[in-house]
């Protein structure tokens, strides 16, 4: 079975490759878009709130701690990358793309 465009599998974690559309009125799962898993996140841009809440969100949505989740790529930019360090199945992973209105 192939990966989705936005998901990819290094040695010892996951990477999920997000584009962030921060200030939405809530944060949650947008489809996929150019290649990456479009996420709303309520948090601004600033202060790097908006990955701290992508953090927790995926860390939410995958049932694994906030610690297995890190950003890899992207701390100022609308394109990211996020590493999933924790043993999680790849089902859960593919369930990121139909969590369209989860909310952290």
């Amino acid at each position: 079975m192939s990966l989705p465009v936005w998901l990819g599998r290094d040695d010892d974690h996951w990477t999920v490759s997000v584009l962030a559309q921060p200030k939405a009125s809530r944060t949650g799962v947008a489809g996929i878009h150019d290649g990456h898993l479009k996420l709303r996140v309520q948090a601004p841009p600033v202060d790097g709130r908006a990955n701290d809440s992508i953090q927790a969100w995926l860390a939410d949505a995958l049932g694994v701690a906030r610690r297995d989740v890190r950003l890899l790529r992207g701390a100022s930019s609308r394109r990211k990358v996020f590493a999933v360090s924790a043993d999680v199945p790849l089902e859960a992973l593919l369930g990121l793309c139909l969590e369209g209105g989860g909310q952290a």
